[in-house]
């Protein structure tokens, strides 16, 4: 299930409301928002969640998990034309190990991409040189 799809679901429910009542409320069919519950349909429209968070009267926070939701749950991506031709190859091999990457697998994965995030964004830490003594100051 998209995180976009859980969501909806979970908005719904903290709410009380019936998905035949959201989509009177909302103008829309109540297929359509069974559909992006049941994750059987890629995330609405920007017309669509406006007027989400204008019938649920979201929060600034409720709106921006909503949107990083929106973000998270896209099936379909563009990308640079400015990559490698490894990454090309790298993009193919993850598009066709995706349906099969366990738990486990997307927390390393995860992990390895946001290690590279914070190693990119910490200072390095160099260490302080030493000062040499003169040869006179050497002496034991």
């Amino acid at each position: 299930m998209s995180p976009f799809a859980e969501f909806l679901h979970e908005l719904r429910m903290r709410h009380g409301i019936r998905q035949s009542e959201l989509a009177k409320i909302m103008g829309y069919e109540q297929g359509y928002l069974s559909a992006l519950e049941l994750d059987k349909k890629g995330p609405p429209t920007e017309e669509f969640i406006n007027k989400l968070i204008n019938k649920f009267n979201l929060t600034s926070q409720e709106t921006s998990q909503l949107l990083e939701v929106v973000d998270a749950s896209q099936r379909k991506f563009a990308f640079s034309n400015e990559i490698s031709k490894d990454a090309y190859w790298l993009i193919r091999d993850f598009r066709e190990s995706l349906p099969a990457l366990t738990k486990a697998e997307i927390e390393l994965l995860r992990k390895v991409l946001a290690f590279k995030k914070d190693v990119l964004q910490k200072p390095l830490d160099v260490p302080r040189q030493l000062k040499r003594r003169k040869n006179e100051e050497a002496k034991m």
